[in-house]
């Protein structure tokens, strides 16, 4: 694990404030007949127009800025001529580079009018993300960053996707350590001030298992019942959690450490 400067998490912050910007612009822009390529030409234009560049385009041969994935797809949906329909939900995952470091984040948003199943869904994900975020402090582990997101999921009667983890970031998209969003609390690795996490919990409707389409990027759910995906980048500081999108919450805790 590496740890971060107050700089370099200052560099990070403006990352991810460029991606969940970019992020309100897409949920707004996720209407019923706007297609998965126009979604991501919009996020192409937010994120060079603010200064950065997009994260994810050639990235392990990756074609495109945006990762969009609707229903049954759990990550990495190709964007592409599908059109949005009224009642689907839409995985939006998007990262961007500013002088050298990245930010990550992605929301899972309503086309219209969803069900109430789809509604709950989409709800008890954000939860387990926020219940990971908050174990986000000195002398707390990995593992129960996972523990919180999985009992916060599977306390809703959802499952949580194994396949694919958070990630440490900061100069690369993906370091170490790898944070699963399941497990036993007070394993894995101690967190210290300055360590830098991706927490993005993958939760179904039906069972956890996922399966890759013939594009080789796009995963779905095994039974296609619907998943959401949440994810926010965060940094550990000595006063707690950091959610590097926001501004700095201690501001006043610091001044007089």
């Amino acid at each position: 694990m590496t740890v971060k400067s107050w700089g370099e998490m200052q560099t990070m912050a403006r990352a991810c404030r460029i991606v969940v910007d970019t992020l309100d612009v897409l949920e707004k822009a996720a209407v019923p007949g706007i297609t998965t390529r126009e979604m991501d030409r919009i996020a192409r234009e937010q994120i060079e127009k603010a200064g950065a560049r997009p994260a994810f385009l050639g990235y392990r041969d990756y074609p495109a800025t945006l990762c969009i994935s609707v229903n049954e797809e759990v990550v990495h949906g190709i964007p592409g001529p599908r059109r949005l329909k009224e009642g689907d939900i839409v995985g939006l995952d998007l990262g961007c580079i500013v002088d050298g470091f990245y930010g990550d984040a992605a929301r899972t948003v309503a086309v219209g009018q969803v069900s109430p199943e789809a509604q709950r869904l989409v709800q008890a994900t954000r939860d387990a993300l926020h219940a990971g975020i908050d174990m986000c402090r000195p002398g707390k582990r990995v593992g129960d960053i996972g523990h919180a997101v999985q009992s916060t999921a599977e306390g809703r009667g959802y499952s949580v996707v194994r396949e694919f983890v958070g990630h440490g970031i900061g100069t690369s998209l993906h370091e170490e350590p790898q944070v699963p969003n399941y497990g036993p609390p007070g394993r894995r690795e101690r967190l210290v001030p300055g360590i830098c996490l991706a927490i993005e919990p993958m939760v179904n409707i039906g069972r956890p298992e996922v399966e890759i389409l013939a594009d080789g990027w796009t995963a779905v759910t095994r039974d296609r019942s619907l998943s959401a995906h949440f994810e926010l980048s965060v940094a550990v500081t000595p006063f707690g959690p950091w959610i590097l999108s926001d501004p700095y919450p201690y501001a006043q805790e610091a001044a007089h450490a």
